[in-house]
């Protein structure tokens, strides 16, 4: 049985005490307020849920996360980025990759973007926590992600893809820009093939929420994402981790 959470009372159950069946599942209820969002992704939970359900929370063990420097960049990706006709941004076009992010996949018709979440991510967008990053090919917006930075964590929330290999480039572009800035961390939150083949690794639950304690307060590194600007060719070259900060983590 898990908890009901009253929208007027700003709190969330230790994640430990999150269900092995559903995995992860930690509460229900309450609101999609900033504070809340702000305090449940500190505390390394999530809301994940469908249009009809009520807002759900979750902690999964394990948990997916990524440091900038360990991203594997294959010699195939290191000729994309050299010869192909892509440009990246950053909070170019926040409302618009929430939105492709939203859009039906081919292996379900459901999202678990829903209006309301979007309405609540837009919010933390203009308040500074929340920031997009776009891949563009001939002026059209063909992949990007979005996440939450809080200190020196980014909180990964969904991407989407387009065009073939345009999830791929948002990735590396995104742990390049990471590393640059300072940040310690990326969650993944869940497992994934792709995410795997692209450095990602499985962490138990309490190990991810002590490196949170170590960094979520850390100085803001998200107070630079617009001061940085990604070239593909640069991209191309990077060598992650070399010349960065192997104190990280």
């Amino acid at each position: 049985m898990i908890p009901w959470l009253d929208p007027r009372q700003l709190w969330f159950p230790d994640p430990s005490q999150a269900l092995a069946d559903p995995p992860g599942l930690l509460a229900a209820g309450g609101d999609l307020s900033p504070e809340r969002l702000l305090k449940a992704y500190s505390m390394g939970v999530f809301p994940w849920f469908q249009l009809g359900q009520p807002i759900l929370w979750w902690s999964p063990d394990p948990r997916a996360v990524m440091r900038p420097q360990d991203l594997k960049i294959r010699r195939s990706l290191r000729k994309i980025l050299r010869n192909r006709n892509f440009t990246v941004s950053f909070d170019a076009d926040f409302a618009n990759v929430v939105n492709a992010c939203a859009q039906p996949r081919t292996y379900s018709a459901e999202t678990w973007i829903t209006t309301e979440m979007a309405n609540a991510y837009q919010v933390l967008h203009e308040l500074g926590h929340a920031h997009s990053l776009e891949v563009w090919q001939e002026g059209k917006l063909v992949g990007g992600l979005y996440g939450i930075a809080l200190g020196q964590v980014f909180f990964g929330e969904s991407m989407f893809s387009l065009q073939r290999d345009a999830s791929k480039i948002a990735l590396c572009a995104l742990a390049y820009h990471l590393e640059q800035a300072g940040f310690a961390l990326l969650d993944c939150q869940m497992r994934s093939a792709h995410l795997d083949s692209m450095g990602s690794r499985s962490i138990p639950r309490s190990e991810f929420l002590d490196l949170l304690d170590l960094h979520v307060e850390a100085p803001e590194a998200g107070k630079k994402w617009r001061s940085l600007e990604t070239d593909l060719r640069s991209l191309a070259a990077w060598e992650p981790g070399v010349g960065g900060n192997p104190k990280l983590l």
